[in-house]
């Protein structure tokens, strides 16, 4: 069932567009990613849903209420700043409380002792944020949010401040408890990692427009450019065409395409993720390695073959200049 609806949303700083007609849903109990570079109007969105800036034209609605008609403290909506904005003069147990005031102490009491439960920070309760590490300092403005019974959570980068050793862990037990609350959420990040593993549903997003949005793996498979494309992880692009007998005939080989397949007679772009590449040590391959790095978990190959050179991940180690035969696996077939 949709829960957020955005239809032509825009918004503009001093006669400078920042969104563009923007079109976004939300289901409920889902986790959306608004994914794009610095610039794209990622935080922009996220505040105009929370009430923070003011739009120029389209319409925004949660659970049917027209949330134009509302100021920020009416719009149930819970929001996570970067840097948690914790209040450094009260502990863990005030911190949540804050925004409970109206409540009488008792019940106060009970849904603080709820929230601390469901974040795993028992025993807390007096510290102040500066005992706290990262994670527990996400943990607390979690429960702060949650506290107050959100319709909706908004996070902007929320993990950019956790150590690395430790991020996914945290985006895997966050994920976990607003899923166990029901508590959908849409948060904001320029890292594609992040996305892929917290979210259910992404937003690429490009100058003001939402220029594709689905799952992780859709996007990733299944670009509809090659800004998505590039954007979601390392690509190569072939110049191949495809003839009649709908053959695919490209600079490593031909690939036979479906007798359904929506590529028509002509020239295309073929895109080719570096792990779909299969390299093997041959005295006769066309190939030869021209660079390699090794980045712990696989290495990073760059390979020449038949006047084009491609990028490969690979757990072997082929030494350098080493002749080598390339293929290819073809999950989806995507053709620019």
């Amino acid at each position: 069932m949709k829960l957020l609806d955005i239809q032509q949303l825009s918004c503009q700083f001093e006669h400078t567009s920042v969104l563009k007609s923007l079109n976004l849903e939300l289901q409920e109990n889902e986790i959306v990613c608004l994914l794009g570079a610095s610039g794209c109007g990622k935080t922009t969105l996220l505040k105009a849903i929370a009430g923070l800036l003011p739009i120029q034209k389209g319409s925004i609605f949660l659970a049917g209420e027209n949330l134009q008609r509302k100021a920020v403290e009416e719009r149930k909506i819970g929001l996570i700043f970067q840097d948690y904005a914790l209040f450094p003069h009260l502990n863990v147990e005030d911190n949540i409380q804050f925004g409970l005031s109206k409540l009488p102490k008792a019940e106060q009491q009970a849904i603080t002792q709820q929230m601390l439960a469901v974040v795993k920070l028992q025993g807390f309760e007096h510290r102040f944020p500066h005992e706290l590490s990262g994670g527990q300092q996400q943990r607390v403005a979690i429960a702060r949010a949650l506290a107050c019974k959100p319709q909706l959570l908004l996070l902007d980068e929320p993990f950019s401040n956790i150590d690395s050793q430790t991020r996914y862990e945290m985006i895997q037990e966050i994920k976990q408890i607003l899923k166990s609350q029901k508590v959908p959420a849409i948060f904001v990040t320029h890292s594609k990692e992040e996305a892929f593993a917290f979210a259910d549903k992404i937003a690429v997003m490009d100058q003001g427009k939402i220029v594709q949005f689905g799952t992780p793996m859709a996007l990733y498979h299944s670009p509809v450019n090659k800004f998505v494309a590039d954007f979601l992880g390392g690509t190569n692009y072939l110049n191949c065409q495809v003839s009649d007998g709908n053959v695919l005939n490209s600079p490593i080989g031909d690939y036979h395409l479906f007798p359904d397949s929506e590529y028509s007679v002509g020239e295309y772009q073929w895109l080719l993720r570096p792990e779909q590449l299969v390299i093997k040590a041959e005295p006769e391959g066309q190939g030869v390695v021209v660079d390699k790095l090794f980045l712990g978990q696989f290495y990073r190959y760059q390979i020449a073959i038949n006047n084009v050179e491609l990028t490969a991940y690979q757990t072997a180690d082929f030494a350098l200049n080493s002749a080598v035969s390339v293929g290819f696996k073809v999950r989806e077939l995507v053709l620019f």
